[in-house]
């Protein structure tokens, strides 16, 4: 599926997106767990700024 969505934002209308990808650790397992979202390319830094 991951192919998919990279192949669809490489396309003219898919340029302005991009895909992020958030790495969060457990407080109960102490394992990591990585979140993907996609977001428009110009509030990339302000996904990352925002806690959760």
């Amino acid at each position: 599926m991951a192919k998919k969505v990279v192949a669809t934002l490489k396309t003219g209308s898919g340029k302005g997106f991009a895909k992020v990808i958030r790495m969060q650790k457990s407080e109960k397992s102490g394992a990591y767990a990585f979140e993907e979202d996609i977001v428009s390319a110009e509030k990339v830094k302000e996904y990352f700024a925002q806690k959760k």
